[in-house]
């Protein structure tokens, strides 16, 4: 008789199923870690038996990718926070700077999509607003992947960029700020009651990258809770009554996670600590001229291949950011 398909149950919960396949997926790499590092021992052999030093090179190679993988998967350990398996839901703010951080926006906006991508991670543009004269004034996203909010939470905060502006005839050097929040996409059945008289529903049309009716129909929907000033906004469903779901589900989660974290401390270890988008304020300093750097003001990780980071690695930065929480979480 045929064993039952375990994975075809109906009763198992999609979370359940989610959380299997993760297990199964690091089953599976550390197999091929162990594979790989059979390899090597029997390069090694070879290379001492035949005598060929060609071999060298095939052997670290090797070497550097498993050291490679075996890294991601102990970074991937540091991911066990309550929703750090979630999605991730990313607002990007322009702040002082005019065009200038509007057009900063959208290079950050790109950056964190490259990094999706090479995550093999899917991005799903929520709200967007453009830029008086160019850029983006703001965006919202939704990060979907394997652990995607334990990634990017070290993110939250505000971004400084240091070049010489397009934007500035004189050719000056000018520094401009933009705001990152980002908070789990948690399961709209959360347990969170919402009294009607405590919001503020207000319709506008979809504009920019990601409506479905751009400029057609008042179909983007923007909610205000009252009580706390929290704003969510969506734009890119099909219908004002899909948009007003989504932003209600974005809505229920960061009020959850206000009565998960009764102070203000827990609560920044979450939502990031609200500031102010501009000087003395900054997690990141990215610097175009007179010199390259990108700097973390939080671990001091740092690299001076500002055009690798711009275009999404930035992998340096998280997995700094991951240790350097564990490491006071210990202390």
């Amino acid at each position: 008789m045929e064993a039952p398909n375990f994975w075809d149950n109906p009763e198992i919960s999609n979370q359940k199923m989610k959380e299997l396949k993760n297990l199964k997926d690091t089953v599976d790499t550390m197999n091929g870690l162990f594979s790989r590092y059979e390899d090597i021992e029997m390069l090694i052999e070879m290379g001492y038996e035949e005598e060929d030093p060609d071999l060298v090179a095939d052997i670290r190679s090797e070497l550097d990718e498993m050291i490679s993988v075996y890294e991601e998967i102990r970074i991937s350990t540091l991911l066990s926070g309550e929703y750090d398996d979630n999605n991730a839901i990313l607002k990007l703010n322009a702040g002082a700077g005019g065009t200038e951080s509007c057009d900063w926006c959208s290079m950050l906006y790109r950056m964190y999509t490259r990094w999706a991508e090479r995550k093999g991670f899917s991005v799903e543009v929520l709200d967007y607003l453009d830029g008086d004269e160019a850029g983006i004034k703001s965006v919202t996203f939704q990060v979907n992947g394997v652990n995607a909010y334990g990634y990017l939470k070290s993110e939250k905060g505000v971004h400084r960029l240091v070049r010489i502006s397009p934007f500035n005839a004189q050719g000056k050097r000018q520094t401009s700020f933009v705001s990152l929040d980002v908070m789990p996409d948690i399961d709209d059945d959360v347990d969170v009651e919402i009294n009607d008289d405590d919001l503020r529903i207000d319709t506008y049309r979809s504009s920019g990258a990601g409506g479905q009716h751009i400029n057609k129909t008042s179909s983007a929907i923007r909610i205000t809770h009252l009580p706390t000033g929290i704003v969510v906004q969506c734009q890119n469903e099909r219908s004002q009554f899909q948009n007003k779901d989504k932003a209600m589900q974005m809505l229920k989660a960061k009020l959850y996670m206000l009565q998960k974290e009764a102070n203000a401390e827990k609560l920044s270890d979450i939502r990031g600590e609200v500031k102010e988008i501009g000087w003395g304020n900054q997690i990141r300093s990215y610097v175009m001229q007179p010199y390259t750097m990108v700097k973390d003001h939080r671990t001091e990780a740092e690299t001076g291949n500002v055009d690798a980071v711009m275009d999404g690695a930035l992998d340096l930065f998280i997995n700094a950011y991951l240790k350097w929480i564990n490491t006071k979480e210990e202390a």
